[in-house]
């Protein structure tokens, strides 16, 4: 049985109550400001729940046939979005969600007055049930919305419940890369045409303004891969280096900065030289399948890069570029070495991104990681695939320094990896899927 929508508020209040909300934040305990900060966010998902069909019923009540009788307009507002955004004080972006999801998720009637489901039922079905927020909603709303035309009713259907079921707890960058990996699965056809409109859009402006060098620039991911896989070895050296050094020596530039330094470094080296370097000293991994790769239709996918690119594309990267193609086990590379390697190879790496996709427990790129093993070299662990992991060097301690578990179901790249959170963390150290786990929408 439903709930109304204004008893799921003050359920959710009581909530917060029982969980201390009505205490100050100073005088509760790190569990408890979980638990209000758990019932704050439930709080906000059933108000805005509750507020969504009522943006929904204001925009139909303002749709622009109506002329001067539209509600807005009746109210000094050019549309309805302007009434909303005054009235609640949010921002014009948060106030079309509303209205969208709204529109979404309302029940609909048809010709005859039968009524009739949302438009999309899931999506609808967590929102009412307050575990689903508005952003992510929005978020599937558009992506569905987008495909309608292009993918099978029921393979939609079947993946907004899968995306619906994803989708919280989720941050926004994870969100994101599911829902990349999500229309390139929905919609292969619709990757080449995407990648010809990025690249006609492609574009670099340089201003001179505040006494300073102002760089602007949207490349398509052809050309963008290897100025981001330079600068993500440029990038990655120096966090290794960090490793190794103390305070007094360690590099204390941000990410950002080593970024922009990396850039300037790269051009600068280039005026120094009288003819075009042609030593590689970043690698740009694609992974194809043979099937693939063999008919030039279909996807590839580069690491450290989301957006997947048309196979076509592969031949541009080929030609002058450090372009390594994914063939495990190649008869020229040993890619177990049980205890006669300490350090995993460039080609374990490789084998391993395949699965992980970089670091495997916060998604960084594949540039930013080191391979790690599971179990550790001190207590005999081998330098296999199996016992390796993607991790960034954050990652890495935190895990090690927290007492973490890794638990592998499976072998080669179908493997799954999870993490098993320390006692104090969970009591039920219940497992917890890896990054790449986050952007598939396989079950």
């Amino acid at each position: 049985m439903d709930i109304d929508p204004l008893t799921g508020i003050a359920q959710a209040l009581a909530a917060l109550d029982a969980a201390g909300g009505g205490r100050s934040p100073e005088s509760l305990t790190a569990g408890e400001l979980l638990q209000v900060n758990a019932a704050f966010g439930a709080l906000k998902r059933q108000v805005d729940a509750a507020f969504m069909p009522v943006a929904a019923e204001i925009a139909r009540q303002s749709r622009a046939e109506l002329g001067r009788d539209s509600l807005a307009k009746k109210q000094g507002f050019r549309t309805p979005v302007a009434l909303i955004q005054a009235t609640t004080g949010s921002s014009i972006g948060e106030a079309i969600k509303l209205v969208q999801v709204g529109e979404a998720t309302a029940p609909r009637a048809s010709l005859t007055g039968e009524t009739l489901p949302p438009k999309h039922p899931h999506v609808a079905a967590a929102v009412a049930a307050s575990t689903l927020s508005i952003t992510s909603s929005h978020a599937i709303v558009r992506l569905l919305d987008r495909l309608a035309g292009r993918v099978d009713a029921a393979m939609l259907d079947d993946a907004e419940r899968v995306l619906v079921r994803r989708a919280p707890g989720l941050r926004a960058d994870e969100l994101s890369r599911l829902l990349t990996h999500a229309e390139a699965e929905l919609d292969p056809d619709g990757i080449a045409p995407r990648h010809e409109e990025q690249r006609a859009q492609r574009f670099l402006e340089i201003v001179e303004r505040d006494g300073a060098i102002h760089l602007n620039a949207i490349y398509d991911i052809a050309s963008g891969a290897p100025i981001k896989a330079f600068i993500d070895g440029r990038v990655s050296s120096t966090l290794l280096s960090n490793e190794n050094r103390d305070d007094a020596t360690r590099d204390e530039r941000s990410v950002r900065q080593m970024r922009a330094d990396a850039l300037s470094d790269l051009c600068a080296h280039g005026i120094a030289c009288d003819a075009v370097p042609t030593g590689v000293g970043a690698a740009i991994v694609v992974r194809v399948t043979l099937d693939e790769l063999q008919s030039g239709v279909g996807a590839a996918s580069i690491d450290g890069i989301e957006t997947p690119v048309p196979v076509s594309t592969l031949r541009q990267l080929a030609c002058d570029l450090g372009v390594i193609p994914w063939v495990m086990g190649g008869e020229s590379e040993v890619l177990d070495w049980g205890r006669v390697k300490r350090s995993f190879t460039p080609a374990q790496k490789r084998a391993i991104a395949a699965r992980d996709r970089g670091c495997a427990c916060c998604g960084a790129p594949v540039a930013w990681t080191h391979v790690h093993h599971i179990e550790w070299w001190c207590h005999d662990g081998p330098t296999d695939l199996a016992n390796g992991l993607l991790l960034c060097s954050a990652c890495h301690h935190r895990l090690h320094d927290d007492g973490w578990e890794v638990r592998i179901d499976g072998v080669g790249t179908a493997a799954t990896v999870w993490f098993l959170p320390p006692p104090w963390i969970d009591p039920d150290r219940a497992p917890r899927p890896s990054a790449s786990q986050l952007c598939t929408l396989a079950a």
